[in-house]
């Protein structure tokens, strides 16, 4: 199996490691020279434009930062994706993009298929990732051979679109949960808890989340804060909340508060920073 990627970024780069490692012939773009040179250490073949890589690939593979950008990489290759062929876009985009994008597949004679992911960086550069799936199944089901290589787990949740929503749902919770938990820890400490048998009782218990089982003991508790997820890519991911809760007519009332903190109030917490930084802002106001 051929495979182009298009964004050799942390989860793009890391997505080229495994499928190289894996046997795969791998070919890959980035404007990043040094990116580029990276991905040749890997053993990956270096494409000079998007519109080069994608020529001859059974699969085309898209790590790019947001969703007008996977529609204006789509729009320029799109003549040049070979009949037959499967985009696997990897992205966190909207689902009104990928049902274009879907659309756009059809009439130029190829499969556009969601499959935004979870788990960081540390997940792409060990295969074990978490893959939301929307599309045709049948070109899904095409695409087993990829996604066994990059993922622990993957998740079919509809129709096209309908990954790129799920993706928007599940950052939404984990922006949330990271103010909570803090806000948690922090009524516990100034009763007499400490955040360790804090997070022990609640992990045992109903309130567990990712934030509180994963996050809290490996980036802040310790102080690490180097998840390599930026504080301004999840407060993209929460303004595609609360733009999708528009465009769908849903009232998101309990979301607004905690939107307004990552979006507004928590401002003098750089976009650079570790997006685990946002449990810091309590503690210093």
């Amino acid at each position: 199996m051929k495979i182009g990627v298009i964004g050799c970024g942390n989860m793009g780069g890391g997505m080229v490691g495994q499928l190289v490692a894996a046997g795969m012939d791998v070919s890959c773009f980035d404007p990043d020279t040094s990116i580029q040179a990276k991905m040749d250490s890997l053993g990956a073949r270096i494409s000079d434009t998007a519109k080069a890589v994608v020529a001859g690939q059974d699969v085309v593979i898209l790590s790019l930062p947001k969703a007008q950008i996977v529609e204006a990489v789509m729009t320029e290759i799109a003549t040049d994706i070979e009949t037959g062929a499967i985009v696997l876009d990897t992205s966190t985009s909207t689902p009104s993009t990928s049902q274009a994008m879907a659309e756009l597949g059809t009439k130029h004679g190829f499969d556009f298929i969601d499959g935004p992911v979870s788990g960081g960086p540390a997940a792409a550069n060990s295969g074990t990732m978490t893959m939301l799936l929307a599309g045709h199944q049948s070109a899904i089901d095409r695409l087993r051979a990829v996604t066994d290589v990059l993922t622990a787990k993957t998740v079919m949740v509809g129709a096209s679109g309908a990954g790129h929503a799920a993706k928007i749902a599940n950052n939404m919770l984990c922006a949330a949960n990271l103010v909570l938990v803090a806000e948690a820890v922090r009524m516990c400490e100034a009763a007499g808890v400490t955040a360790e048998g804090l997070l022990e009782g609640v992990n045992a218990g109903s309130g567990r989340s990712g934030v509180s089982e994963v996050n809290f003991p490996k980036w802040v508790l310790n102080g690490a804060f180097d998840s390599g997820f930026t504080m301004g890519l999840m407060r993209k991911d929460v303004g595609l909340a609360l733009e999708l809760a528009q465009q769908t007519g849903v009232d998101l009332e309990g979301f607004k508060g905690i939107a307004d903190l990552w979006l507004e109030t928590s401002k003098d917490i750089p976009d650079t920073s570790d997006f685990n930084e946002i449990t810091k802002y309590g503690a210093n106001t």
